[in-house]
């Protein structure tokens, strides 16, 4: 009698999970455009007053993005019809500024601001909205200050 070795099970061909990859592929997909989209809108690009006047003839009459320090000593109102007028610079260039909306509270001079609006053919910037930059630094209020002192500016001297 002749002993034949046991036969090896027939496996069925090893299953390529194709479905399983393009399921993953679509979640990474989607949640990558979800992110780059949210980043996309969160942030706010503007232009120097360097870079805008470097536009040229191009720059007058455009809706853009302008960003600079609100120069010291330049901020004036009127209050029948309301109208702020100031100066913002880059170090460099300096562009007047018209705007008949009324800033936050944390507008000042010396600070950081991003406005949106046009220039005109004069060379004034004429802002429908005013966007005031700030540190993000925080800075916890002297004892017995409130943060809701209209004339509370975080670490500022006293």
């Amino acid at each position: 009698m002749t002993v034949t070795p046991p036969l090896e099970p027939v496996l069925p061909p090893p299953r390529r999970p194709w479905g399983i990859v393009f399921l993953v592929a679509v979640v990474v997909v989607v949640i990558g455009y979800l992110a780059f989209s949210s980043v996309g809108n969160a942030l706010v690009y503007y232009l120097t007053p360097t870079e805008l006047l470097d536009r040229g003839d191009d720059a007058f009459g455009q809706t853009v993005r302008l960003g600079g320090m609100v120069e010291s000593g330049s901020v004036s109102e009127q209050d029948d019809p309301y109208e702020l007028t100031f100066v913002l610079t880059d170090g460099s260039e300096r562009i007047t500024v018209i705007s008949t909306a009324a800033p936050t509270a944390s507008f000042r001079e010396g600070s950081g601001a991003v406005l949106e609006g046009s220039l005109n053919m004069h060379g004034v910037f004429r802002a429908s909205q005013i966007i005031v930059k700030h540190d993000e630094n925080y800075v916890a209020p002297e004892p017995g200050a409130q943060p809701s002192d209209r004339d509370f500016v975080p670490g500022a001297d006293s």
